[in-house]
């Protein structure tokens, strides 16, 4: 038992107790332990909350030592990682801005403004600023302060970003972090010290620069370099209106929502938005006369069925009759579903699906023949006839949704020209501060959070603990295959974190703390703190957040 001069942690990684004097690191119980699971330490969870390893131990607590293989701790290392561009750019370009905008598959995507043209010359000698830097292995400190006097701090650092978002935020003390003097604000630890930070890249991409990342199952090796040009177009082309209205981060939203009739714009003017980017869409699936099949693809949560049906609406205005397939009544009989490398079954899998059944039907009804269409049985797991027949004209397109629609496996024996494929994503644009993006996988487990509780009877909990398998599905199976698409289509609205806080917050709040998701819910929560909430009694029927809030003139 612990003296009233010590506490006792219960090590998860080793399953061990261990007393340590009061006020014992966690980086110094690491190096007393040593647990083998782990090659180089990124941070901790103690008693499930992540903290960095300067954390000091003052009761009992459950600790459990985080690597670069996990989220979390790839995580920390990206942060930390961008501290270090980030303090180059300041130390080469005083004045100089860098902003994190988004996470490829690659790396993170980062815009650099310091006044003139990006050149080879320019890398170079940010590399090797960084090269410096993390050679001299410098600390990354961290710092308590009252919240006025970290604002004041970066005011006077001309971190406008931070000082919008730490006003908004209203918490008594705000923890930053100094590199070699230089302050920042991370919502999340960062490594002990430079010197970690091993494997990286820094290269021109598209106009900005691609600060490349470690693979997070082999972190010895950079990330594969993905080319996502489509992808950064889009984000581009919604930053460009962001920036006419003035609203490229939280604490620009929050203050605009303060005012009750500036949310409402703002919700009419991100639907109008949208729903202007979908008509488009149908013109030019009008414009291509040889088109039959609208193929529909994206991640989990992303939008893909309220968008079909809005797509549908558009095109009946242009003149052309859509048919619905659903690609899930394609699914071969449970028992021959393909298992992944677990042995579970891989519902993720295109093999999933019963590929010559489906690519059998689409022939038939471009010939003009009449199908009658599967329909599977979840509860059976059995694919059934439906007794629903279908025969088509020169005038109906199919559309066909789901998270494979992009596959070239799946329809390779229809002729390109007869196809027209869309990507629907849910792109965050918005971010916190320029420092700190919000990933779009965020966005989309707090989608289906709110839409699982609501419709499926899940827990926040039980979402939570899904979601790393499904996201290596869409790695596996989607990501890839992305850039073919004919058009991309960003389904994130710029309100709607405000809007979704509201009914999520609840949900992370029932995750217990014991449970292993409570970490992930804790992160989450943190995150939604910095959003001021925005109602949407106002907000349309037919919007795609109404597929994941309720309240749609949609079935589903």
């Amino acid at each position: 038992m612990a003296s009233n001069k010590s506490a006792r942690i219960f090590c998860v990684n080793t399953h061990e107790y261990m007393d340590v004097p009061l006020g014992t690191t966690l980086y110094e119980i690491y190096n007393q332990l040593k647990p083998g699971d782990i090659t180089e330490v990124a941070n901790a969870k103690v008693n499930n909350i992540v903290t960095d390893l300067d954390y000091a131990i003052f009761s009992n607590k459950d600790v459990e030592f985080q690597g670069m293989t996990c989220a979390s701790g790839m995580r920390t290392y990206g942060r930390s990682l961008f501290f270090v561009l980030s303090k180059a750019v300041k130390d080469l370009f005083p004045g100089g801005v860098i902003i994190n905008e988004t996470m490829t598959a690659s790396g993170a995507y980062c815009k650099l403004e310091i006044g003139q043209e990006l050149t080879d010359d320019i890398i170079q000698k940010l590399r090797g600023q960084m090269k410096t830097i993390i050679d001299n292995d410098f600390p990354f400190v961290k710092v308590t302060a009252h919240t006025d006097n970290a604002v004041q701090l970066f005011q006077q650092h001309n971190h406008i970003s931070k000082v919008k978002l730490l006003t908004c935020h209203k918490k008594l003390y705000t923890t930053y972090y100094l590199l070699d003097g230089e302050p920042d604000y991370y919502y999340g630890p960062l490594l002990r010290s430079t010197g970690q930070l091993k494997v990286y890249g820094l290269e021109r991409y598209n106009d900005g620069l691609l600060l490349r990342m470690p693979q997070i199952n082999n972190p010895s090796q950079l990330l594969p370099f993905i080319k996502q040009d489509k992808m950064l177009d889009i984000i581009k082309e919604q930053k460009e209106w962001q920036k006419i209205i003035g609203i490229s981060t939280i604490g620009e939203l929050n203050e605009l929502c303060r005012n009750k009739r500036d949310a409402i714009n703002i919700i009419n003017v991100s639907e109008a938005l949208q729903e202007k980017k979908i008509a488009k869409i149908a013109e030019n699936i009008k414009n291509k006369s040889s088109v039959r099949l609208v193929l529909i693809a994206g991640p989990s949560s992303s939008g893909k069925t309220t968008f079909s049906k809005r797509l549908s609406i558009q095109l009946v205005a242009e003149g052309i009759r859509p048919v619905a397939i659903s690609m899930d009544d394609y699914f071969v009989d449970r028992e021959h579903t393909p298992l992944d490398e677990n042995g579970e079954y891989d519902f993720e899998s295109v093999y999933a699906l019963d590929i010559e059944h489906l690519q059998r039907d689409l022939k038939a009804l471009f010939d003009g023949q009449q199908v009658e269409l599967p329909k599977f049985d979840f509860t059976t797991g059995k694919s059934l006839p439906s007794g629903n027949k279908l025969k088509i004209d020169d005038k109906t397109v199919i559309i066909m949704e789901g998270i494979h629609g992009l596959n070239p496996e799946l329809t390779k024996n229809i002729p390109a020209e007869m196809k027209y494929k869309v990507f629907v994503s849910a792109l965050t644009t918005i971010q916190l501060d320029y420092h700190n993006f919000i990933p779009t996988s965020d966005n989309r487990l707090l989608r289906r959070i709110v839409r699982d509780y609501k419709y499926r009877n899940y827990s926040a909990e039980e979402t939570i603990s899904r979601w790393s398998s499904v996201i290596a599905g869409e790695n596996k199976w989607i990501v890839p295959f992305q850039e073919e698409a004919d058009v991309m289509f960003n389904s994130a609205l710029l309100f709607e974190l405000a809007g979704l806080r509201t009914q999520a917050l609840p949900l992370l709040e029932m995750v217990p703390e014991s449970a292993p998701e409570y970490s992930e819910a804790n992160r989450l929560r943190n995150f939604l703190n910095y959003i001021l909430p925005i109602k949407i009694d106002g907000l349309p029927p037919t919007s795609l957040l109404r597929e994941f809030m309720g309240g749609s003139t949609f079935h589903y």
